[in-house]
Order: structure tokens, then C-alpha cells, then sequence
């Protein structure tokens, strides 16, 4: 714990956070700003909550912060 850069997990959910910015920028979906600001929080949480969680060093917390990060996928 405690190096959330190196979590496979936390690698792929930066990258899902940065194509989903990129794709919420090109065409109708970008007028839609309801749905675009909605994509982007739920992305940018997901990875947000496994650093979180990953940090604060604790099984309990990580897990916690591990299911919202879980709940932000859906």
C-alpha cells in the first residue's frame, strides 16, 4: 500500500478517465453538458478513490474507498 502509481488497476482507470475527457469533447456529446460533466466526475472519481484509498493505509479504508471507486464504473 501506499503506492497507488504502481497498481495496474489505478493505471488503466487514469487512462479510461483521460479517453472518456477526450471523447466527452467531440461531437453531439459535447452540447449535451449534463451527460458530459456527469461522464467526467464518474471518471476521474474512479481513479480519485483508488489513490485515496491505496494512501490511507488502513485494510478498512481502502476497501471502503475501493467499493466507491467500484460504484463510480456503474
Amino acid at each position: 500500500m501506499g503506492n497507488f502509481k504502481e497498481l495496474k488497476v489505478w493505471q488503466i482507470s487514469k487512462e479510461l478517465a483521460v479517453n472518456i475527457y477526450k471523447t466527452c469533447n467531440k461531437g453531439n456529446l459535447s452540447k449535451d453538458f449534463g451527460l458530459k460533466d456527469q461522464l467526467q466526475r464518474a471518471a476521474v472519481s474512479i481513479p480519485s478513490n483508488i489513490a485515496e484509498g491505496d494512501e490511507l493505509n488502513t485494510n478498512k479504508q481502502s476497501v471502503k474507498h475501493f467499493y466507491i471507486a467500484k460504484g463510480s464504473c456503474a
